[in-house]
């Protein structure tokens, strides 16, 4: 090979060496102090305390609600809540005031602590109403309803008539969030221990309806509340995602979705009511209503009659009595009675 084109080869070669040594040097260096100054941050950073959830206006604040997270110094502000002057201890069953989205910190202003103005009224779901319904250790289920916690109303009654009186014990509302007991709105610990109190109130969130039927049940019977199992609102969820009742449309985020789906689990329910009557239980009792006393001229002046009615006629006298008390009648004629102004005459031969 030519000696002048060896020592050009050789050159370029040192001259490329040289070439990737340097961009190496710089990549590098322009590497560390972006890598350095990241740790530093992470290092330095104050941490206040942010919702770990989406947290709707009405949300009671819980231990999983809530933390401590390293945040930027230089977008801290006075009202954010820092880790070592903030107790979360004493913000556990305050209420959230103002929607605080997931990561967002949480300021001093949009929570409501309990007795501060207008703290029930915070705590209650947009379009909700609160009433208070009195109970005793039995009724309460011994005191281990919690704030937060949900319910099923049971109503029992006794229907008085001819004979022996219905007893019936009916579940008319489901699904129905506590709010407080008396006037507490919080769990109350000891030792890291859940404290059992009783409590002769219990103030419930319900639509206003159902406002208006507890306050009529209430005059009819006795109140009791039988408390639900957390996972029946996952089970109240699937129930409407099956029945058509929610319908999550499409392009919607995952904090609406969220959204959607826990409003939905948490919706109270007054449908269909189901009812055990004092026959169900024992055999001494009856299983059907009893027969009304203003039927049949029993003595009453109430115009609701109890099944088919007949005039029976004796010469210029008639009488209206129940279709069960014609047994042993010796008339002649009995006019029927199906709607009102409806007559039709009906033979007694058969009757005795």
């Amino acid at each position: 090979m030519d000696r002048k084109k060896l020592v050009l080869l050789v050159g370029a070669l040192i001259v490329a060496i040289g070439t990737a040594l340097v961009a190496r040097s710089m990549f590098a260096g322009a590497a560390a102090p972006q890598a350095e100054a990241a740790a530093v941050v992470e290092a330095q950073g104050p941490k206040v305390l942010v919702a770990q959830r989406a947290l709707p206006a009405g949300t009671i604040i819980t231990a999983d609600a809530i933390g401590y997270q390293l945040w930027p110094e230089e977008l801290v502000q006075d009202a954010y809540f820092l880790d070592g002057e903030a107790d979360v201890n004493k913000l556990l069953g305050t209420v959230v005031r103002h929607p605080v989205t997931a990561g967002e910190p949480v300021t001093q202003g949009s929570l409501v602590r309990p007795g501060d103005r207008g703290f029930l009224a915070a705590a209650l779901t947009p379009g909700m109403r609160a009433i208070t319904v009195p109970v005793d250790a039995k009724a309460g289920v011994a005191g281990f309803v919690f704030p937060g916690d949900r319910v099923d109303m049971v109503l029992t009654q006794s229907v008085k008539g001819e004979g022996r009186s219905l007893k019936a014990s009916e579940t008319i509302l489901r699904n129905l969030r506590v709010l407080a007991t008396d006037q507490t709105t919080t769990q109350k610990t000891k030792d890291g221990r859940t404290q059992v109190r009783a409590f002769r109130t219990v103030t419930l969130e319900v639509t206003p309806t159902i406002a208006e039927k507890v306050a009529v049940a209430q005059t009819l019977g006795s109140l009791s509340l039988a408390l639900r199992p957390l996972a029946d609102n996952q089970s109240e969820l699937e129930r409407a995602i099956a029945s058509g009742e929610l319908v999550i449309p499409d392009g919607v985020s995952p904090e609406e979705e969220e959204r959607l789906m826990r409003e939905v689990a948490g919706r109270p329910d007054d449908g269909i009511s189901t009812y055990v009557t004092g026959g169900d239980v024992s055999r001494f009792q009856r299983s059907s209503m009893p027969a009304d006393r203003g039927a049949g001229g029993g003595g009453g002046n109430s115009q609701v009659r109890a099944g088919p009615t007949v005039i029976v006629t004796r010469g210029k006298n008639s009488e209206r009595v129940n279709v069960g008390r014609v047994g042993g009648l010796n008339s002649s004629v009995v006019t029927g009675t199906r709607n009102a102004g409806e007559t039709a005459p009906v033979a007694l031969s058969t009757l005795r």
